[in-house]
């Protein structure tokens, strides 16, 4: 009976899965030109993507903290508090959006949902989702071992909670190291004080590696003897003392059971094809030979770039639309039409309806194949390229370069991870309207991205000719700006925050009102 029990509750589970769809890189300090550990996301989907600054602050000892669900759809719907648990008498500065991703001292996170194997879903008694196990190690923690182990004794203890799938991995990058760290449920019938809660497990990435994570895991074979995967120093991979037990406990493994334990597989439950995996490895390690359509599974956990690589790389990467490669859409001949067919005139041309990122109506009337999943892609609310270097204050050297809506046709500004306050513009959005309102930055994106979707050949370039030196002035400047706070900082750190406070939100001013007044020229160039 328990077991019917089960599969009728994983049944449900299956149909109410959210949409899963976030890309995280990871990038160690050796990989990279400067030194900068990165942790990237892409938040894909209708997530809140408010920025609200919360503030440091001071607590009564022995006083409790709420735990809350419907974190990520905070814009559009009430938060409902599932539990409490003992708050800490300090809390950092955080930045707040649906997957919250910095705080003041230089603490940085990205996060990709995970299928998992179906075995793991929750039940109704834990408390702890993603999002707000992140929350709290912000709050709490500075260095990713720190967050790692926090977020992990808090999910065994409370019970980890799905808020969009099974599992859930987030990159956790400090000033010297960054890490991936996944976690699962235990299964639908877990209640408070039958054991263990959830199922994680964490792995450093090489300082001269990078990593890309899908909506997949990617830790692979762990030793049931040493309790991690072969050839890792045990300082650099962490895991829950239950993994083995929990795994048996829900039918994915036998004890004795031969063969190697695969997290990826028998966790993660794992495909065997993911594009974005592919890209990322092919573009960044070409002399590896990835082949387009191979098994990427069997890709190991993390890889060397041939050349280092810059932050700015990693934000170009989230512009990515497959080009020039079997995945290019825009590349397809069904976009061609023949001019003056039979005459010495004829000519054939590309429409200007052709674009790399198409809707599946356009794909069906023309007969386009179905479109492989890609970094950039139009249903992103946001996304955050975080850049962090050990060898600056904490206010100056860690910057979380974020953007609203489409990567492919946004702008990213840098936010120091000490400033204050952002416009009113950036903290407000509520994505359950379906109305655009000019008091809401989001939305300014949102339209010149839906615009230029219906005619993006004649549109991208007027959105490249705006895009291009905003974000080329950005670059160029951030070495004069991070000179200026630093001299400032010598006499009045206070006084350095400041003014990049004030630079971050002259920036975002600047990019919303380039991107209204491009939409309004815009929509006059519609078919």
């Amino acid at each position: 009976m328990k077991r019917v029990l089960i599969t009728i509750i994983l049944v449900l589970a299956f149909f109410y899965t959210g949409l899963m769809a976030c890309t995280d890189i990871a990038v160690g300090k050796l990989a990279t030109v400067d030194g900068s550990v990165i942790s990237a996301q892409s938040v894909d989907g209708s997530y809140d993507s408010r920025l609200l600054i919360q503030p440091a602050a001071d607590h009564e000892p022995g006083s409790m903290t709420p735990v809350w669900e419907w974190i990520i759809y905070a814009d559009r719907r009430p938060l409902v508090q599932l539990g409490e648990i003992p708050q800490v008498e300090h809390t950092y500065q955080w930045i707040q959006t649906s997957y919250p991703f910095s705080n003041e001292k230089g603490l940085l996170f990205g996060e990709t949902t995970i299928y998992g194997a179906r075995a793991t879903a929750n039940g109704p008694d834990a408390i702890m989702t993603i999002e707000q196990l992140e929350a709290f190690a912000l709050q709490r923690c500075t260095t990713a071992r720190e967050a790692i182990e926090l977020m992990g004794a808090l999910a065994v203890e409370y019970g980890y909670r799905e808020s969009c799938a099974r599992g859930e991995g987030l990159t956790i990058a400090d000033g010297n190291e960054v890490w991936f760290f996944e976690v699962y449920g235990v299964g639908p019938l877990w209640k408070p004080g039958d054991g263990p809660g959830a199922i994680w497990a964490a792995q450093r990435v090489p300082d001269d590696h990078m990593t890309v994570i899908g909506n997949a895991s990617i830790i692979g074979e762990i030793d049931l003897t040493t309790n991690r995967p072969p050839n890792v120093d045990e300082d650099h991979f962490l895991i829950c003392d239950n993994y083995l037990q929990s795994a048996i406990d829900l039918g994915l493994w036998t004890e004795g059971q031969e063969g190697p334990f695969v997290w990826k597989k028998v966790i993660g439950a794992i495909g065997n094809w993911n594009p974005r995996v592919w890209r990322v490895f092919s573009k960044y390690q070409p002399s590896g030979n990835w082949e387009y359509g191979s098994d990427t599974s069997a890709y190991p956990f993390s890889f060397k770039p041939d050349t280092q690589v810059s932050v700015y790389d990693i934000i170009e990467l989230y512009r990515d639309v497959m080009a020039d490669t079997p995945a290019d859409q825009l590349a397809n001949e069904a976009w061609n039409y023949v001019t003056n067919p039979g005459t010495d005139r004829e000519q054939t041309r590309k429409s200007d309806l052709a674009t790399p990122q198409p809707g599946s109506s356009i794909r069906n009337l023309i007969g386009l194949p179905s479109t492989q999943r890609l970094i950039a892609v139009q249903s992103t609310s946001c996304y955050f390229i975080n850049q962090t270097r050990e060898w600056m204050p904490d206010t100056i050297g860690n910057i979380s370069w974020f953007g609203l809506g489409n990567g492919h046709k946004a702008v990213v500004v840098p936010i120091y991870c000490g400033i204050t306050r952002v416009p009113e513009s950036w903290k407000n959005v509520n994505r359950g309207i379906s109305k655009i309102n000019r008091d809401e930055a989001f939305w300014a994106f949102y339209t010149v991205d839906r615009l230029s979707q219906q005619r993006y050949g004649d549109m991208m370039p007027r959105i490249d000719a705006v895009r291009i030196p905003l974000q080329q002035k950005m670059y160029d400047m951030q070495e004069a700006i991070e000179a200026t706070a630093l001299a400032l900082y010598e006499t009045d750190p206070a006084l350095a925050n400041e003014f990049l406070t004030n630079y971050t939100n002259s920036l975002m001013i600047e990019v919303e009102r380039a991107y209204w007044d491009l939409a309004d020229q815009l929509i006059l160039r519609l078919p």
